[in-house]
């Protein structure tokens, strides 16, 4: 995975961003967007420095792909 290589290339000196399918955010469940979300967490936001968004920008997306990612990032994605 590219992301784990530019975390540990840049992870305490940059933020790193993005990263969550325009695709999946309209064609996909909630429960892959949760799961996507899960694994970029756990990679690029282990120790900060990681803000969650979609890959690219979008213009639309369905709701409920939107609400599951924002959702599970604030529990799931919460610096203690």
């Amino acid at each position: 995975m590219r992301l784990r290589k530019a975390k540990k290339v840049v992870g305490d000196k940059l933020c790193i961003g993005g990263n969550v399918p325009a695709g999946m955010l309209l064609t996909g469940t909630p429960e892959e967007v949760k799961e996507y979300c899960k694994n970029l967490i756990d990679v690029a936001g282990k120790d900060g420095g990681y803000i969650m968004s979609a890959g690219t920008a979008m213009d639309e997306g369905k709701p409920e792909m939107i609400h599951a990612m924002i959702d599970f990032t604030k529990e799931y994605g919460a610096y203690k």
